[in-house]
């Protein structure tokens, strides 16, 4: 990889990187230093990695780097969210609504959020997600299913209690 290469790699992909590290870890500094150190692996082994496959390794280092935060703080810090007074009742229960599927993704096993967090946020397909983190495109559907079968089940089970 080049630097030109490189370079374009920045400008392509941070923004999509920072947006999973945010939505991961609902943390700004975080996720920023996540997207910093990925690139910079990327830096220091741009001479290894072929330029086809940048965007699936940034996305596996990513994901990686993630994995190790979350076991290194044994919980993910949520920043608090405030709504304040004047809001309208419907813009209060869209923010209730946001917070409920929140907190359904963070009890997810890391892997199934990961998954979730790339076809529904970002896009990707069951390929590229498997080359992302290194499964077969079946085991990708299989761990979506199940990961979106859970969130039905909690927000299920929290209507009932409405």
């Amino acid at each position: 990889m080049t630097r030109k290469e490189y370079n374009i790699a920045v400008k392509e992909y941070s923004g999509r990187l920072y947006g999973y590290s945010l939505k991961y870890l609902k943390n700004t500094e975080d996720a920023n230093d996540i997207v910093q150190d990925v690139f910079e692996k990327l830096w220091k082994n741009r001479k290894k990695i072929v330029t086809e496959k940048a965007k699936s390794w940034l996305f596996t280092c990513a994901h990686n780097a993630l994995i190790n935060l979350i076991k290194k703080n044994s919980r993910i810090t949520y920043q608090a969210n405030t709504v304040s007074s004047d809001t309208a009742v419907c813009h209060s229960r869209d923010f209730e609504m946001k917070e409920i599927i929140e907190k359904s993704l963070a009890k997810l096993p890391p892997l199934q959020k990961s998954i979730i967090l790339l076809r529904d946020l970002e896009g990707y397909t069951y390929q590229e997600i498997g080359e992302i983190l290194e499964l077969s495109e079946a085991q990708v559907k299989v761990y979506l299913f199940r990961a979106r079968n859970k969130i039905k089940k909690q927000l299920k089970d929290l209507t009932i209690l409405v």
